[in-house]
């Protein structure tokens, strides 16, 4: 008999029920750890922000002062105290902007700073400086600024700019295409000044972070998983050099090596490996009684081996979170230590040495602080919106 002369009735066929094929379906892919640890970062919109923001202040670092025709260290006194928006006046057909000193310049259509005016006669009786502009006459007169300041009334008239006997009116203001964030009282761009400072924090943050990361980790996991005396004298340790305060170890390194960015770096590297090697004993000393652990010394693996691929591999998790937010931690304490005069020393710019220096020109030349006390709020607070969103995606407990 062939299979072409079999007939099967139609009833005898009966449907198969899907639901039972719907339900052994699988919805997402597996994924690895790390994979559901980015996917789960992704989510996190202010770490994205953090992480976004760190990028690009890494980018601006590298190649932000390449877009300026100035150096870290120019100086030019003649331009020094410019901000970064202008208010201009017009005489014959020339921009002019009136600096808080009574200085004049020249601006371009553009908003470029071509030069500074020198005064033709500077009357220090009748408190005026008269300049010659495009063949006008051209007074400063800032006697009223007395009377303003007797008068107490912000809103009072400070000065009086006359060409010709014309008293003049400011005509708008324009953004400062040749210093974007002005300049110091030494006539030195900020803005270059500002990335440099950028490139010092950063370092700082990737000198801890490497510290951190090889003396701390390898130093916690060696004390967890020897235990007795080993731990306890590799702890004494850890305390006694976390009972001296940061400030004072630079204040020795100082005496030794002089004040600069060298200093910094080897009190860092001193302290901030601390914590971390704590976190990671703590780690170890509940990781190291796992089965997978007593399997591997079982097959005779060694002690060197059993740290590197099995514990702290498995600590991973809380030790990058550690990292992110320690990074916070280490460039606010470079700025404060620049700051009071024990971080990098001229002409070489940090965050914290720019704020010093604008803080005696704080009433007059507020923009002068707000650059670098602004950089380093944004990047602390990107470092620690990273920290947060790496903590809530490498903790296991949260998987879903």
């Amino acid at each position: 008999m062939t299979t072409e002369n079999i007939k099967v009735e139609k009833h005898l066929w009966e449907k198969v029920d899907t639901s039972q094929l719907v339900k052994d379906k699988i919805t997402r892919p597996s994924l690895t750890y790390w994979q559901d640890a980015w996917r789960r970062l992704k989510q996190n919109k202010l770490s994205m922000v953090g992480l976004i923001l760190v990028i690009l202040l890494a980018a601006l670092a590298i190649f932000g002062p390449m877009l300026s025709n100035f150096a870290y260290s120019d100086q030019d006194l003649k331009m020094a105290g410019l901000p970064s928006r202008l208010e201009y006046y017009d005489v014959a057909g020339t921009r002019v902007y009136l600096h808080k000193e009574y200085r004049l310049y020249e601006l371009s259509d553009k908003g470029e700073v071509v030069q500074s005016y020198d005064a033709s006669k500077n009357d220090m009786m009748n408190r005026q400086r008269i300049y010659d502009i495009n063949g006008k006459e051209v007074v400063v007169d800032y006697s009223f600024a007395a009377k303003a300041k007797k008068s107490g009334d912000p809103n009072a008239k400070k000065f009086e700019i006359r060409a010709d006997g014309e008293v003049l009116v400011a005509q708008g203001t324009s953004f400062n295409r040749t210093y974007w964030f002005g300049t110091d009282a030494l006539g030195r761009d900020l803005f270059v000044r500002t990335l440099f400072g950028a490139r010092i924090s950063l370092t700082v943050a990737l000198v801890a972070t490497f510290v951190q990361f090889f003396i701390g980790v390898l130093y916690g996991a060696i004390s967890g998983y020897m235990g007795g005396r080993v731990d306890n004298i590799m702890m004494r340790v850890v305390d006694i050099i976390a009972t001296v305060p940061l400030l004072l170890y630079v204040i020795l390194l100082m005496v030794v090596l002089g004040a600069g960015f060298t200093t910094i770096m080897i009190a860092i590297g001193t302290v901030y490996w601390v914590r971390m090697a704590r976190l990671v004993r703590g780690q170890v000393l509940s990781i190291k009684e796992q089965e997978y652990v007593l399997a591997a010394r079982t097959l005779g693996a060694t002690t060197w081996r059993i740290m590197v691929r099995h514990l702290i591999p498995n600590a991973m998790g809380p030790i990058i979170v550690s990292l992110a937010m320690s990074i916070p931690s280490a460039i606010f304490t470079e700025s404060f230590l620049s700051f009071i005069g024990l971080g990098v020393s001229a002409p070489a710019a940090s965050w914290g040495t720019l704020a010093s220096d604008a803080l005696g020109g704080l009433r007059t030349y507020a923009y002068q602080l707000l650059w670098p006390s602004l950089f380093i709020s944004v990047t602390v607070l990107a470092f620690n919106f990273l920290a947060d969103g790496l903590r809530d995606a490498l903790d296991p407990r949260l998987r879903k």
